[in-house]
């Protein structure tokens, strides 16, 4: 949500990883699985399934205007011609009231949300802006609640991927075969000591990814002049800090 995901979008993407997985790894003889299979697997109908592969073969990316209706507000602001000016630019529009006005946008690209609902999210992220008369302005083309994509792309793509492919292989594995996984954690630290044991716990921490990736660039050293072979893999190690507040969640201790 902090992203700007909405659960549409999310039920997507989650369908599209559930077909991908079900067609390349469950396939018998080496071949892709059929749609029928995938369909049983995944508890999709072999519409979605077809729709869904096809979308995957050819590497469409979801539309994020078409799936968030606060990113749908903003699009249609900037491009229906009953709210823009002459030079194409997102009239300034009252809160409600004949059209064009902020309410008949929401009622015409919003669905069943409620108008104040909408302006309280968009004014939120800063994609419009309310002066003293409740006059309206868009100050935003596209709705992106955070400008950190980079952060969060390598979130997804290395620390969570790499933690879900560790818990991914553990599964059923014996203690002798299984990769690291291991968690320190304490319910009892005082508020007063927090910032300090995050201080100690982010030092520590650095020092000692930087030993292992001194380990890794030594190996990268040794095989820097070798050609590529196919026989390398990818490994890493992955160390994150957290804090819990314990009156929004709780932690399992076993």
């Amino acid at each position: 949500m902090k992203a700007g995901i909405g659960y549409r979008e999310f039920a997507e993407i989650s369908k599209c990883a559930f077909v991908d997985v079900a067609t390349s790894d469950y396939g018998l003889r080496g071949r892709p699985t059929n749609i029928s299979r995938v369909a049983v697997m995944t508890g999709l109908t072999r519409k979605d399934v077809k729709r869904l592969r096809d979308k995957i073969s050819a590497g469409t990316q979801i539309d994020m205007t078409r799936v968030i209706p606060p990113a749908e507000i903003i699009e249609k602001w900037h491009s229906d011609p009953e709210f823009v000016d002459a030079v194409g630019r997102p009239k300034v529009l009252s809160f409600d009231g004949p059209a064009p006005s902020f309410a008949s946008l929401v009622k015409k690209y919003g669905g069943d949300i409620p108008p104040g609902a909408m302006r309280t999210e968009l004014k939120r992220v800063g994609a419009l802006d309310e002066n003293e008369s409740g006059l309206l302005t868009a100050r935003k083309k596209y709705f992106r609640p955070i400008e950190r994509d980079d952060q969060l792309k390598r979130a997804l793509g290395q620390a969570i991927y790499g933690l879900g492919l560790t818990i991914d292989h553990n599964l059923g594995e014996t203690e002798e075969q299984s990769w690291v996984e291991r968690l320190a954690f304490s319910t009892r630290i005082r508020t007063n000591d927090i910032s300090r044991v995050r201080r100690l716990s982010q030092d520590r921490a650095s020092e000692f990814v930087e030993s292992v990736n001194d380990l890794f660039s030594a190996y990268e050293t040794i095989y820097a002049d070798d050609e590529p072979d196919g026989t390398s893999s990818t490994v890493g190690i992955g160390v994150y800090y957290f804090e819990s507040d314990d009156t929004n969640s709780e932690f399992v201790v076993s």
